[in-house]
């Protein structure tokens, strides 16, 4: 990706975090994999997609309506949680050159916001141990908005807050539903790969304005 290309304009950028900043995917497959195993379930092949936009409590009801639970969706989200802390607090870090890229942005006075499907509880310490906390003003989760990330709604809350027009503002994503629900809000939408993805990835790049395999080419 050209660099003077894809930073003409733009002042703001907005970015998803499990799977697009954060390498963390892997621990919502050990997750799922323990959660579902232990109600007697395999992990359908299309689960992950169909939960990853939602956030944690619309997800909670998607499997408890799926899978015929008779469980509360708070006790679902908790244990979800608890089976994730320790791994985002020790063991999750940025994907390759995240971070650099973060600190190159910061440099050219791009205001940055994060939009995530995740968990507060979880992700901050993972931000502040990574050092890259820091660069964000604002974090919006989509327990904040409305509807989920095959919407516009978290994008376009996250560029309020930073105050960028979604016309001068990146969106970071590396799923199907993120990257529709961003360019539905006529933002310039960067694809990110990622290996939960990789399924998707052709339909993801023909949706996005550019897409990367990895930071360093925007380096």
């Amino acid at each position: 990706m050209n660099r003077e290309n894809w930073l003409k304009n733009i002042e703001g950028a907005v970015f998803d975090l499990d799977g697009t900043l954060l390498d963390s995917s892997w621990v919502w497959e050990k997750v799922d994999e323990k959660f579902l195993g232990d109600r007697g379930f395999q992990v359908p092949d299309d689960y992950v997609d169909e939960i990853s936009p939602l956030g944690a409590e619309r997800a909670a009801v998607y499997t408890i309506e799926r899978f015929g639970l008779d469980e509360d969706k708070d006790d679902i989200v908790r244990e979800w949680i608890e089976m994730a802390k320790k791994e985002y607090a020790t063991e999750v870090v940025c994907k390759p050159y995240a971070k650099e890229f973060l600190e190159e942005l910061h440099k050219l006075n791009i205001k940055m916001a994060v939009a995530t499907s995740s968990d507060r509880e979880l992700f901050m310490k993972t931000l502040e141990r990574e050092g890259i906390l820091k660069y964000f003003q604002k974090i919006v989760t989509v327990d904040e908005v409305e509807r989920g990330k095959g919407y516009p709604d978290i994008y376009e809350e996250a560029a309020r807050r930073i105050k960028v027009n979604p016309h001068k503002c990146l969106v970071f994503e590396d799923i199907l539903a993120g990257v529709t629900g961003a360019s539905l809000g006529e933002f310039n939408v960067v694809a990110v790969f990622d290996e939960k993805s990789k399924h998707n990835w052709e339909k993801i790049k023909s949706i996005s304005k550019y897409s990367i395999n990895d930071y360093k080419e925007l380096l």
